[in-house]
């Protein structure tokens, strides 16, 4: 299989894996970011708009769940490639579970220093009304997503698909 290929696999599959656990929680009533104000802060971003007092309040973008959902495809998808390239192609062929785990825990850099602070969440959600709940929240959803990298990389290692 192509190791592009495998990659953008790899990503999707660590990406389905968040979602799947966000799921779960939601059927315990735990609430966790809906990704239409992913696509509403990547909309009004075009529109030359970085940062929200709330982006709750934002005005809402056409098509902001539709952006939302494919920025955070596109984004685990990236992280993957990052994967790779920190731990070199050869993790592809013997993947192993720390690795997959380091990425998904520095994942966590780009909502807590640049995404929240945008959201107007403040750095790491301290403007939050329970910060240290959503960065609890933040790490377990990173480390499932860094899991989810790992199980499919070790599936698509054991999966004999030609060139």
């Amino acid at each position: 299989m192509n190791a592009i290929f495998k990659i953008v696999l790899i990503g999707i599959g660590g990406t389905i894996t968040m979602d799947v656990y966000a799921f779960i929680l939601k059927l315990f009533k735990i609430k966790g970011l809906d990704y239409k104000f992913l696509g509403r802060w990547i909309g009004h971003i075009f529109k030359g708009k970085f940062n929200h007092n709330k982006i709750f309040d934002a005005v809402p973008i056409k098509y902001e769940q539709i952006i939302g959902q494919v920025s955070h495809y596109s984004i685990g998808i990236a992280f993957a490639f990052l994967l790779v390239i920190v731990f070199e192609k050869k993790w592809l062929d013997n993947p192993s579970l720390f690795p997959a785990l380091v990425i998904g825990l520095l994942t966590m850099i780009a909502p807590f220093f640049v995404m929240q602070p945008a959201f107007g969440f403040g750095v790491a959600g301290s403007n939050l009304p329970d910060p240290n709940k959503a960065r609890l929240m933040s790490l377990f959803i990173h480390c499932v997503y860094g899991i989810g990298l790992f199980i499919t990389a070790f599936v698509l290692s054991k999966t004999k698909l030609t060139d």
